[in-house]
């Protein structure tokens, strides 16, 4: 702001040089130049100012004249002490005038510094407050969606789990069994379904056997074909089909716990473990959680060497509600065939239909390829959806989705129903996160030979010691049993009886003996070992170099010995193995 001193001496500057000009034109008259009144502006001036700077002014520089004002420095002898000399040029000059204007913008000692400056931040202050009320806007979202997802949550889990909310907050290990195995029986029914029939009958029966320390797990199949004994009369007599163990026990969907503990201790007898826990799902859940993910990536695998898998049995989705639908109509609906389960061997990414459809898919009409198997086929393609929705749901996007796991939420709350305990749930989580893809390993009892095309034991029907002798070895296998290595003992030492000696040592230890004998006419030296094929056991590798204290020797073929397909060592003994029954 200009202060009043400094306005007035910018109007009297201005005044004066009006006048002044004036003057200049009236001094040629006689020679006689008019005195100036003591008490105009520039008279007296004796003070040296700094030049000023005008940089910011945009002005025309006016020419000045040759005659400039000159100020004495002495007092004048005449009482007029302020007037002009003839060489002054009379009026202001514009350097007064330019020093008038710098001095406007000096501060008068005492007087407060402009605001102007303040004001000029306030578009920042603003913009400071917006930004902090969006930041809690956004604070205030997230809880409030935490504490509607953690109110689903505990809904949801009242009606799934036994047990308070206050379990919630705790962290109970599983029961588990004397190996260390916690197993729980998974089954589904249709129940939901309104055009199945029989929908209590559980054509979905599996075994998923996990352990708490070292984080793997295994999944078994039980067909639901598979005929067992029932101990008591039900609906097709004392025995049948393992599928309707539930419905005879359920009391017509009016005991559910009844028909999942029935089933549970069936599957425990067929199987010979422990089973502490069941987990019931219906028809549609996995509809809803593929739904509520979206999609979820699985690898088709055809059987039989197909080069895919294809079911016809779903083509009425492709006919758009038409019966009569052509061949044209289809294909348009369902390309590239015109058939809704059609699938090349590799991933593929499955929606919710998609993925249900594929879980029930075992090609009992034709045409068909890549099912061959039937209801084996369908285990294995259920296994794989049940791995792949563990991805998905696990995953980063998935569980920053608020609406995703709202619908999982949802998904599991409909459709689920078991005898974990509330306390139990985040052992659950934790274990659902930290047992990775390749520690799962999926059992198929059809390939291991231990049942039948048939679904019955190879052993004969109700016969079920092999099965279980099988799966227990599967299961708690550590180390060398699990790798199942196949192993050729030679003598090539002068000791009769050495090879058979060392067999029965390594088979102690949980390897497949394949053949003991001498070796080859040679004069050794030491023991050798020669690991044989592609496939890495690298627990027996490293048990055999233990014992004959040599390292394996990678070969493809031994001069002088026959090798069979599943052989993975030979070992030419010559001084006997230290003694070793640990693995």
């Amino acid at each position: 702001m200009l202060d009043t001193n400094g306005l007035a001496f910018l109007f009297m500057a201005i005044s004066a040089t009006i006048r002044g000009s004036n003057m200049v034109k009236n001094s040629g008259i006689d020679g006689f130049v008019p005195r100036r009144s003591p008490g105009m502006v520039g008279s007296d001036v004796d003070r040296k100012l700094p030049p000023a700077d005008l940089t910011s002014f945009q002005r025309t520089r006016v020419p000045q004249s040759k005659t400039r004002r000159t100020v004495s420095k002495k007092p004048s002898a005449t009482p007029q002490t302020n007037a002009l000399t003839p060489t002054e040029t009379h009026g202001l000059t514009r350097a007064d005038i330019d020093d008038s204007l710098r001095e406007i913008d000096q501060p008068v000692p005492g007087q407060k510094k402009s605001r102007r400056k303040h004001h000029a931040k306030a578009p920042k202050s603003r913009r400071r407050k917006i930004i902090k009320w969006i930041i809690i806007l956004i604070v205030v979202g997230v809880v409030a969606a935490g504490v509607y997802l953690a109110y689903k949550a505990i809904s949801a889990s009242s009606s799934v789990f036994n047990g308070d909310i206050f379990g919630l907050v705790q962290q109970k290990k599983l029961q588990q069994d004397a190996g260390g195995r916690t197993n729980i029986l998974v089954f589904g029914t249709s129940e939901d379904d309104p055009g199945h029939e029989a929908g209590w009958l559980t054509d979905s029966i599996m075994v998923l056997s996990i352990n708490q320390t070292t984080k793997d797990a295994y999944m078994v199949s039980i067909p639901r074909d598979l005929e067992v004994q029932y101990g008591e009369a039900c609906m097709p007599g004392y025995s049948g089909k393992i599928n309707v163990v539930y419905g005879c026990h359920y009391e017509d969907g009016n005991d559910e716990k009844a028909g999942a503990i029935a089933l549970k201790e069936k599957v425990s007898e067929v199987t010979g473990l422990e089973i502490p826990y069941y987990a019931h799902v219906n028809y549609s859940v996995v509809r809803d959680i593929v739904g509520a993910l979206g999609t979820v990536t699985v690898n088709i695998e055809g059987s039989g060497g197909a080069p895919g898998v294809m079911d016809s049995n779903f083509d009425w989705k492709c006919m758009g509600g038409n019966p009569y639908a052509s061949k044209a109509t289809k294909v348009k609906n369902c390309p590239p065939n015109g058939h809704f389960i059609d699938y090349k061997n590799g991933p593929a990414e499955l929606d919710a239909e998609h993925a249900l459809y594929l879980a029930q898919a075992r090609g009992d009409i034709e045409p068909t390829y890549g099912l061959g198997n039937s209801n084996f086929d369908r285990e294995q393609n259920q296994q794989k959806i049940i791995v792949a929705i563990k991805d998905k749901a696990l995953s980063t996007g998935t569980l920053t989705n608020i609406g995703k796991v709202s619908g999982l939420i949802d998904a599991v709350g409909k459709n689920l129903r078991t005898n974990f305990d509330t306390s139990e749930i985040r052992t659950l989580m934790s274990l659902a996160h930290d047992v990775p893809n390749d520690a799962i390993v999926r059992i198929n009892l059809l390939d291991e030979k231990i049942l039948t095309a048939s679904a019955q034991p190879a052993a004969g029907k109700f016969e079920f010691d092999d099965l279980q002798a099988f799966i227990k070895k599967k299961l708690y296998a550590t180390g060398i049993e699990r790798e199942e290595p196949h192993v050729i003992v030679l003598n090539g030492s002068a000791t009769a009886g050495l090879a058979k000696t060392e067999a029965d040592k390594l088979e102690a230890l949980g390897m497949t003996i394949d053949t003991t004998d001498n070796a080859p006419e040679k004069e050794y030296t030491k023991n050798i070992i020669y690991k044989v094929g592609s496939k890495t056991k690298s627990k027996t590798g490293e048990k055999l170099s233990a014992l004959y204290g040599v390292k394996a020797q990678s070969v493809d073929a031994v001069s002088g010995i026959t090798i069979g397909d599943e052989t993975d060592y030979v070992v030419i003994v010559v001084t006997p193995s230290q003694t070793a029954t640990s693995q």
